[in-house]
């Protein structure tokens, strides 16, 4: 199963000044909204794609088609080398 990691190059964390979670890296900072934050506070390396999903199915119960978004907000993260898949 595909199992999502930050890129170590990324830290991510909550930035008072913009009110949203961030990512950082040595040329900048990417400003999240509120969902890809949700998404990104669950990979570490040890959830699995499936396991990020019915957590945030649990979290979020009403959110209809949450599943497709995480899953296109990981594809997009992994074009963007934000975050790489592990074993």
């Amino acid at each position: 199963m595909a199992t999502p990691k930050l890129n170590p190059l990324y830290k991510f964390q909550f930035e008072k000044a913009q009110d949203a979670f961030v990512l950082l890296y040595p040329e900048g900072m990417i400003t999240l909204n509120g969902s890809a934050g949700e998404i990104i506070q669950m990979v570490n390396g040890q959830r699995d794609v499936d396991t990020i999903i019915s957590e945030l199915v649990a979290k979020f119960p009403d959110v209809e088609g949450i599943d497709k978004d995480i899953h296109e907000f990981l594809d997009h993260a992994h074009e963007k080398k934000w975050i790489k898949y592990v074993e």
